[in-house]
């Protein structure tokens, strides 16, 4: 299959893979953007998972009363 786009090896045609369009972003971004702007993409991340957490809990625990 010459024209399977899935081939981890770049197309002849000069075409790019998902992966390698994927790094070159993140280069051009870390370029851009710097280090500030991952500790705070992080940290907001971070952020959305703890909230995520506790209302889990939360409706564990009323479902837990539920029963």
């Amino acid at each position: 299959m010459d024209g399977d786009k899935r081939s981890s090896k770049k197309n002849p045609k000069g075409t790019m893979t998902v992966q390698e369009a994927g790094r070159k972003g993140g280069l051009k971004t870390a370029e851009t953007h710097g280090k500030e702007f991952y500790e705070e993409i992080g940290h907001k991340g971070g952020q959305r998972v703890k909230e995520l957490i506790e209302e889990g809990k939360k409706a564990k625990a009323q479902s837990a009363e539920k029963q």
